[in-house]
């Protein structure tokens, strides 16, 4: 059976052609799913996609029309997928449950640090042999308080390691993890966690109860010398109100390994091409913000769990049966 993979990253393609080897015939494409690249897939029974794919209604019935019974998405989130049409249409679409949760959570507080400590600003002065340390100063974090928003897999990943920096925990969430409240996590009210935190960091999915979790009251909320992450969905922010925020001269520090608006920018090369994002171009241009393109999976371990879930989830499709990795059933026969 013949499998298409849309989205696939230079690094990510021989790891997936071996891990389908001898299995399934893969073919790996660079370009995106889109409406206008969907009819690619025509007469590929299995699908394969990225998280920035667009899996919208459009896009679906392109191709069910075109013979595809599975979409296996090659990462854990789904607020690209419009699930209800796709069962509507019979395709069964299966995702990755779980992977390296410290592969995510290392690169936050990456971000963390680099803001923190003005590595960026640091780097880009010693390539041109300027080693004066002005402007420079950043401060421990021991003893300073870590507010984590969200506190599954990577939250308690991340809170770990806040906890080894001797930080004081508070959370948020739906449920309590017991294994941050052993470390000493306390959970509070958003609102409280956002006034008392000198670093927030967002490990939450994006759902339309989570959209925009960060508004205008919220960053106003915050700390005027916080520092802000977020490595988890870019619309758990408004990007728009984070902007105004830092043109008063606010956080003293911003690390995005995400951003709301981008799908057709992120994981492309658009250096020689004019960005129409005005919010995105104003972004970049604080010295205190540090922008990412969504690496904060991309590790070998993160990768390969992510393939190798992919592979049994394009097996037990095969073979009939049914994971926790099935967001949709398949249609009865």
């Amino acid at each position: 059976m013949d499998i298409l993979a849309f989205g696939v990253q230079a690094d990510e393609k021989p790891l997936i052609e071996k891990a389908f080897a001898g299995l399934h015939d893969v073919r790996c494409l660079d370009v995106f799913l889109t409406e206008v690249t969907a009819r690619i897939a025509t007469g590929h029974e299995i699908v394969s996609t990225s998280v920035n794919a667009d899996l919208g209604e459009g896009v679906l019935r392109t191709l069910a029309a075109g013979g595809t019974k599975l979409i296996a998405q090659r990462s854990t989130g789904f607020n690209n997928i419009d699930l209800d049409v796709a069962e509507r249409l019979g395709l069964t679409v299966a995702r990755v449950s779980y992977y390296s949760p410290y592969s995510v959570a290392e690169f936050a507080w990456t971000l963390a640090m680099a803001v923190n400590r003005r590595i960026v600003r640091a780097s880009n002065r010693t390539r041109d042999f300027d080693f004066r340390l002005d402007g420079l100063m950043g401060r421990a974090l021991r003893g300073r308080t870590v507010g984590v928003l969200g506190t599954g897999k990577i939250g308690e990943a991340f809170t770990r390691i806040a906890h080894g920096f001797g930080m004081r925990l508070l959370g948020w969430d739906v449920a309590e993890n017991p294994a941050c409240l052993e470390l000493g996590m306390k959970y509070v009210e958003k609102e409280r966690l956002l006034a008392e935190s000198d670093l927030v960091s967002l490990h939450v999915p994006l759902l339309p109860a989570t959209r925009h979790l960060l508004d205008a009251a919220a960053l106003r909320t915050m700390k005027d010398d916080a520092i802000l992450v977020n490595s988890s969905r870019g619309g758990l922010v408004d990007t728009d109100a984070l902007v105004a925020e830092l043109r008063a001269g606010r956080f003293t520090g911003v690390g995005l390994d995400v951003y709301e608006a981008e799908a057709g920018l992120f994981f492309l090369d658009r250096s020689l091409e004019v960005v129409e994002d005005d919010t995105l171009a104003r972004l970049v241009t604080f010295p205190n913000v540090v922008v990412t393109s969504h690496q904060a999976y991309y590790t070998v371990d993160a990768v390969g769990q992510i393939i190798d879930t992919t592979v049994q989830n394009v097996l037990d499709y095969t073979a009939g049966r049914r994971s926790e990795n099935v967001l949709v059933p398949a249609a009865s026969s």
